[in-house]
């Protein structure tokens, strides 16, 4: 089971994998294909106050090239369905994409990418196994 994370600057905020009430409509799409993708590691950070490139950017794994391409796809589908535009980058390697949904920016990786661009950090979120502060 896919354990999804909302973070905030201070520390992330404990979330059941499937509660997304209060969550926007975009969010819980983007939320729910990565879920159904079977993404992994699943983070969104709130970055309302921080920057004005998106409200929120959600950060995922995938095992393999192979799955990082089929969870973007999936996502690009599911945005496309819902009546988000998208912008995408990334998908010729599969290392790392980058889907640019308007409010929300999405990361899909192969863990070793995650781990060396460590996103969480930089955004003030939390890795799930980094347990939670305070």
């Amino acid at each position: 089971m896919n354990s999804t994370q909302l973070a905030t600057a201070a520390q992330p905020l404990p979330s059941a994998p499937n509660d997304l009430s209060g969550t926007d409509p975009l969010v819980r799409t983007i939320l729910d294909s990565l879920d159904d993708a079977k993404a992994e590691d699943v983070v969104a950070i709130d970055l309302r106050g921080k920057t004005s490139i998106a409200d929120t950017m959600v950060v995922a794994s995938g095992r393999s090239t192979t799955h990082v391409s089929a969870i973007a796809d999936r996502l690009l589908r599911q945005c496309k369905s819902a009546g988000t535009s998208t912008r995408v980058e990334g998908l010729s390697n599969c290392d790392w994409v980058l889907v640019d949904a308007g409010d929300a920016i999405i990361h899909i990786f192969r863990p070793e990418v995650r781990q060396f661009y460590n996103l969480e950090k930089m955004w003030g979120g939390l890795r799930p196994e980094e347990g939670h502060a305070g």
